[in-house]
């Protein structure tokens, strides 16, 4: 009979408190690139990698040297590959992010009620605008970001930096404005830029009236960690896109919910 060497699985407590850690660190970068196409390409170095070592653990050695020409060159390929995420990150570091997420649990338990009425003003200029424009029929592109990064939005943007209000929304969008052919963005609770030109996405399956305002609103939700508003022009319509995901003809009650999940 075979008999098999199980040693490696003998664990100490700093062993534990290891994969404890790691596995904390890996959570909180997978947050940071959630509902990005760089998720996917985490999620499939972090197979390759679980796979290596499980199959060195068990001494197969093909396998081992197979994977380890991959392996080997992990770090070069990180690098390459999350250039954004990692420059996201180290910004998040420099700001002390932790702390601001301290505050922020501080305000859900002790000033809960406080937090959702200065949401609310925050989001009802939004709100009011979109109400202005399916009104009148006027296309409009308004994306979340939830990391406003310069690189990827102003190089095709005019920078605002602006207080969000309705009637700066409704003649942005109007068909005269120089601005209005494009996206607004809005991070960090102001109008950070419009006119921008977004990724579009390459999906195939998009309904036929899906025009080029709808395709860069869900391609710039999966290109980064973004929410978008679309209205249509032709019908008024509002959709809303998250992660590649488009909600169709919702209303503003719906959109008030969405708004303050996500906003």
């Amino acid at each position: 009979m075979h008999s098999f060497d199980f040693s490696f699985l003998k664990f100490t407590f700093f062993d534990v408190l290891d994969v404890v850690l790691v596995a904390f660190i890996i959570y909180q970068l997978y947050s940071l690139i959630r509902g990005t196409i760089a998720a996917n390409i985490f999620i499939g170095l972090a197979v390759l990698y679980a796979l290596n070592f499980a199959v060195t653990a068990l001494h197969m050695k093909l396998l081992t040297a197979i994977l380890g020409y991959f392996t080997n060159v992990g770090i070069i390929v990180i690098i390459v590959v999350f250039q954004q995420e990692i420059r996201r990150f180290l910004l998040l570091v420099g700001k002390n992010a932790s702390l601001q997420r301290n505050k922020a649990w501080w305000r859900y338990f002790f000033g809960k009620a406080k937090a959702e009425k200065n949401n609310y003003a925050r989001i009802k200029p939004i709100i009011d605008a979109c109400k202005s424009l399916k009104q009148t029929r006027t296309g409009a592109l308004i994306v979340f970001a939830k990391y406003y990064d310069e690189q990827f939005y102003q190089n095709s943007c005019e920078v605002l930096e602006a207080k969000i209000s309705k009637r700066l929304l409704e003649s942005i969008f109007q068909k005269t404005s120089p601005l209005h052919d494009g996206a607004v963005v809005i991070a960090e609770n102001k109008i950070k830029s419009a006119s921008c030109i977004l990724p579009l996405t390459d999906k195939v399956d998009l309904p036929p009236q899906f025009g080029l305002r709808h395709r860069a609103g869900i391609g710039v939700t999966e290109a980064n960690e973004a929410t978008a508003i679309i209205i249509s022009e032709e019908t008024g319509e509002i959709s809303y896109a998250k992660q590649g995901r488009v909600k169709m003809n919702i209303s503003f009650a719906e959109l008030e919910k969405l708004l303050n999940k996500d906003f």
